[in-house]
């Protein structure tokens, strides 16, 4: 028993120190623990703090926001490399002003879509942030059109970005925007801020800061801006090249300006009332001469470039451009377009466009998209878009909706007809035809001279342009809908709609097409079958002379080669066109085999003639922009002129280079 207890006491003490020990180890640890995680927090304090120290003494003065020099500008060539088309972003237009001169309109505008928090946040704002985070993984429509990442960044954050560091996405550059924004709004009052980032921010061409930008774009000082003008400077801060306001994108400029009016009535800086008038009040822009070449085709071009490089890409790297335009033959077709659009002026038809390709190439050698991109829309005081006869910046040689081709697109038809086993000598009557109702009426169309001719072959159908045969063509041989998807494999990209909209009428031209497509697409017919995509950029080199791109032409087999010869036999079949053009009408080429094809629209809204040779094509449209009907002449006479004159000049100059560049391969 005594055995027993002393045995039993043994253990209760042993177990007594056991748990002495682990008490008095426990506090030791927990207070090494506490000591070596309060030193761990020092020396991440100090290490912070030497971070903050080292990036923020890069922080400049404030009056550095206005002589940040510039990065270079991207410039646009020639094929050539050696004529200048068009520089972006080269010696900076600024004009420094307070933000007390600054439109309160404008303040507001550029705070309620780029930063509606900015009086209220630290410098970086932890919604925008989320709000970016949730853009990028999908969850959330971005608003933004040029970048594939959405961006949660406050005015700050874009000023240092924009001010002082590289677009490299490392995280040391990451770490100094961070610390940088901080140390800005450490130092300097918001409205400090917002006085800097208005007169620092890029906004087209070479113009920084709002106040060059307003005398730029309005003739006005910052402060006399009205609401739907300070909307529209807002807006271009997205992409301002892009959005140019002398640009192919105006009318997206205006949808984005009331986007801004719309965030403008949700923040509460201006009411609904205001915001539906400014909507309303049309914005005119007072251009000053800009040094640019061949506008409406550098537009285009550019146009290709933003989508492959982005905005910001092209404005801070120094790009060269080499395009594939011909500047001879740009000022030729230039020349030509004004003169033979003045001509047509007696006929009511105050425009014209005209484009040049290598079939061969793809290349776009010439693109003239109005008579003069500098002149004064007509009438005076047109809405431009709405009702102007002439409106110089519209490029109807790549307009996004088309216009109606009339019989130039007949010959696709036929190469529909052709592929399924007809041929040239397929014979059809020619008379008058009720083809049902159509549209809601009945379908009995005209030929251009009232006249019928019995029985037609294939042939003198599609080379005297016979409207009752080509439509009898459409319905019994091609096909609408077979029709259509060769149309669309030979380039045409604007028949979107269902077939039964364009019915019968397809044939003669019911379906718009842009003139850059239907030259195209032509360059098929010139290529035997092989079809090879427009193409405007060539070559794209970094400031540093390395090669970024370098574009070679690619060809598809979509025709067979025996239609698509067929197709250019009869085109250029003089004999067969004779009983309605004559046997020496403007079409014809005493020396060469030229194919041609002319189109008027039925209301003579629009004028068309598309011819080609192996090595050139050229597709001529004369009309109105706001369609207005021309005097009822045909094609032939509005634009077959035009279309003469630069085949047979372009002709002459390719063959007396000693190395065309329409035969070179891209450099």
């Amino acid at each position: 028993m005594l055995q027993l207890y002393h045995k039993q006491r043994l253990v209760a003490k042993t177990t007594h120190y056991k748990k002495t020990y682990q008490r008095t180890k426990a506090k030791t640890w927990g207070s090494r623990f506490l000591t070596t995680a309060f030193l761990g927090l020092l020396f991440v304090f100090m290490g912070m703090a030497g971070v903050f120290a080292y990036f923020a003494k890069d922080l400049p003065r404030p009056e550095k926001f206005t002589e940040l020099t510039i990065q270079e500008s991207t410039k646009i060539y020639d094929r050539t490399g050696t004529v200048l088309l068009y520089e972006l972003f080269g010696d900076e237009k600024r004009d420094i002003v307070l933000l007390e001169d600054i439109s309160e309109y404008l303040q507001k505008a550029v705070l309620a879509t780029e930063d509606a928090e900015f009086y209220s946040h630290f410098g970086i704002s932890l919604k925008g942030t989320t709000r970016a985070l949730l853009t990028n993984i999908g969850l959330r429509k971005s608003q933004v059109r040029f970048s594939s990442a959405q961006g949660g960044s406050t005015l700050s954050q874009q000023l240092i970005r924009s001010s002082f560091l590289t677009r490299q996405k490392t995280l040391e550059r990451k770490v100094r925007e961070l610390i940088l924004t901080l140390e800005l709004e450490r130092r300097y009052s918001k409205d400090d801020i917002l006085e800097f980032y208005l007169n620092q921010i890029f906004l087209g061409s070479n113009i920084y800061g709002v106040s060059a930008a307003s005398q730029a774009y309005f003739h006005k000082l910052p402060d006399k801006l009205a609401l739907e003008e300070a909307a529209t400077l807002a807006a271009l801060i997205q992409a301002p090249s892009y959005y140019s306001p002398f640009g192919n994108h105006v009318d997206e400029l205006m949808q984005r300006k009331n986007y801004v009016l719309n965030r403008m009535v949700e923040e509460g800086f201006v009411t609904l009332k205001e915001a539906e008038q400014a909507k309303q009040q049309e914005v005119v822009f007072l251009e000053s001469s800009p040094i640019i070449k061949a506008p409406h085709f550098t537009f285009y071009a550019l146009d290709e470039l933003l989508e492959t490089y982005g905005e910001k890409f092209l404005r801070q790297n120094g790009l060269a451009i080499k395009t594939s335009l011909d500047w001879e033959l740009q000022q030729l077709a230039e020349q030509l377009v004004f003169e033979k659009a003045e001509q047509n002026r007696v006929f009511r038809a105050y425009n014209a466009a005209l484009v040049a390709i290598d079939p061969r190439t793809g290349e776009i050698l010439a693109m003239v998209g109005s008579k003069d991109w500098f002149g004064e829309s007509s009438p005076a005081g047109c809405t431009p878009g709405k009702n102007c006869l002439f409106d110089p910046k519209v490029n109807v040689a790549t307009f996004s909706r088309g216009r109606q081709p009339g019989s130039a697109f007949k010959p696709f038809v036929y190469a529909a007809a052709f592929e399924k086993g007809y041929d040239d000598q397929t014979t059809i009557i020619d008379e008058e035809t009720n083809f049902g109702i159509w549209g809601g009426k009945e379908y009995i169309p005209q030929n251009y001279d009232g006249l019928f001719r019995g029985k037609v072959t294939f042939r003198q159908a599609l080379a005297q342009s016979l409207n009752v045969p080509s439509v009898k063509v459409l319905a019994d041989f091609a096909g609408i809908e077979d029709s259509i998807a060769l149309a669309k494999e030979l380039g045409i990209t604007t028949l979107d709609k269902d077939p039964s909209f364009y019915g019968l009428s397809l044939v003669l031209g019911g379906g718009e097409v842009r003139l850059l497509d239907i030259a195209s697409a032509y360059g098929v017919f010139a290529q035997e079958g092989k079809k090879t995509p427009p193409l405007s950029v060539v070559e794209v080199i970094d400031s540093f002379g390395r090669l970024l791109e370098r574009k070679s032409h690619t060809s598809v087999q979509v025709l067979s080669p025996a239609v698509a010869n067929l197709i250019t036999d009869i085109l250029s079949d003089n004999e067969a066109r004779i009983p309605l053009f004559g046997p020496r009408s403007v079409l014809y080429f005493l020396d060469r085999k030229v194919a041609v094809k002319t189109g008027t629209t039925q209301l003579y809204k629009d004028a068309w003639t598309v011819g080609y040779t192996p090595e050139l094509v050229v597709a001529v449209w004369a009309g109105n922009n706001d369609s207005s009907p021309m005097a009822k002449q045909p094609g032939v006479l509005l634009a077959s002129p035009l279309w003469r004159d630069f085949m047979e000049q372009a002709l002459k100059i390719l063959e007396a280079r000693p190395n065309p560049p329409t035969d070179r391969p891209i450099e």
